[in-house]
């Protein structure tokens, strides 16, 4: 295993200096370092992360391989900075039962590139109707602890809490797609005053609401754990804000997209901007910001959604929600919060590992700690062209966009997945 000393790197923010990378860790940190026969990596400018954790992945594999493969979405996600990934469990077949979980949990340790943990199915087939073999996919190599019908709300009150109080066995996270579809039906965008011009069938917050009420009351009542994917309302907020001050053992994400676009976009009929939850008002966005920033919003996950040309080179109604975001997450990041480093080292590394249980990860670089990290250079913007993607799809909402921020390098327990911007492999 090669040796590398990183030069003049500022960590999370802090004065410039080394790093020496050997063995799979940090081994030593300090200015002036030298290291006979370490290959040297001048960092003067960069800044040196945590690996970025993203609890919430859409990889594809098994079924959509057309979409995206393990292997290409985790190729986006280490150039993206990410040195471990959260995979949904919406694939075909569905990640319901041990042996899917761990054909995912395989394919990820064969690509190499970042660490990738399965997410697991809370009903079987997503249809909401019994629960999925959680105990076994827990038991299995995959050690799945989250579990997630994303796409599909657990909408049945008597089934979440079923499920709530199944995972407490193992202290295990129902991750909620909160969304009552008896109040989406037909739903094409946020329902709002665009909905209205457009003459669209709006996706009103108060669905979003009102599951995300109901579920901190169960987890609640059951004293087990509640995750909240992709928050996108500032009625979310209070309902979480409430419901952590009572000491709810509940977590919540929310996505780059919810951060920075708004229901305007649809008005370009473009259904790159179709996604759901749907893109939310100009105020939204305002309280999702200020909720990131003073802890009621968790963590920042991408709820990367990789969909083949023909499912979003059509109409708008035809097409499939979701939006790519391993590659471009960070940037995003940075645009929105700034170069507050520690906050983002918080809220995309250390805080979504914390809470998936991934040991070896969300560890800022110290001796001894796992060399999962990487390096950023804060001055570099760069044009988003989808056709330099690493993904298989190309359904960016960025496309043509100037964001900060460039990954230079990241490094998985010690060997590099991504040097001089570029895949390593």
């Amino acid at each position: 295993m090669t040796a590398y000393l990183v030069k003049g790197v500022s960590v999370v923010g802090a004065a410039p200096t080394d790093l020496l990378i050997r063995d799979g860790v940090v081994a030593e940190v300090g200015a002036g370092l030298t290291a006979a026969g370490a290959t040297v990596l001048d960092a003067t400018g960069l800044v040196a992360l945590p690996g970025l954790v993203d609890l919430h992945t859409h990889l594809r594999e098994p079924g959509r391989e057309d979409a995206e493969t393990v292997e290409s979405g985790s190729r986006a996600a280490a150039l993206g900075g990410y040195t471990a990934v959260c995979a949904m469990a919406n694939t075909s077949p569905v990640a319901d039962t041990a042996g899917v979980v761990e054909q995912v949990w395989r394919l990820g340790r064969e690509a190499g590139l970042v660490d990738v943990q399965p997410i697991g199915a809370v009903t079987v087939g997503l249809a909401g109707e019994r629960l999925a073999e959680l105990g076994a996919m827990a038991d299995s190599a995959a050690r799945v602890r989250i579990f997630s019908d994303d796409g599909h709300c657990v909408a049945d009150p008597k089934l979440m809490r079923r499920a709530l109080e199944y995972v407490k066995a193992f202290d295990g996270i129902i991750a909620q797609h909160a969304e009552e579809p008896r109040l989406t039906e037909g739903a094409q965008m946020h329902e709002g005053e665009v909905s209205t011009r457009l003459g669209l069938t709006g996706w009103p917050a108060v669905a979003e609401e009102a599951i995300i009420a109901r579920d901190v009351l169960l987890a609640e009542h059951v004293g087990s754990r509640l995750h909240v994917c992709h928050v996108s309302t500032a009625g979310s907020v209070e309902v979480l804000r409430q419901a952590k001050a009572r000491g709810v053992r509940v977590t919540a994400e929310v996505t780059p997209h919810h951060l920075l676009l708004t229901d305007e976009r649809a008005a370009t009929y473009d259904p790159v901007y179709k996604v759901n939850p749907p893109l939310r008002t100009a105020a939204d966005i305002a309280a999702l910001r200020a909720a990131l920033v003073d802890g009621v919003i968790d963590i920042v996950a991408t709820d990367h959604a990789p969909h083949a040309v023909e499912d979003k080179e059509c109409e708008w109604a035809y097409a499939r929600p979701g939006m790519l975001g391993l590659e471009t997450a960070l940037s995003i990041a940075l645009d929105v919060l700034g170069p507050e480093w520690d906050l983002i080292a918080e809220r995309m590394s250390r805080t979504p590992a914390r809470i998936a249980g991934l040991e070896g990860h969300g560890l800022d670089p110290a001796p001894g700690v796992p060399a999962n990290l990487t390096l950023v250079d804060p001055a570099a913007r760069r044009v988003i062209e989808p056709a330099e993607l690493a993904s298989r799809s190309r359904n960016t909402p960025y496309a043509r966009m100037t964001l900060p921020g460039r990954i230079v390098a990241t490094f998985l327990r010690g060997e590099p997945t991504v040097l001089d911007g570029k895949a390593v492999k």
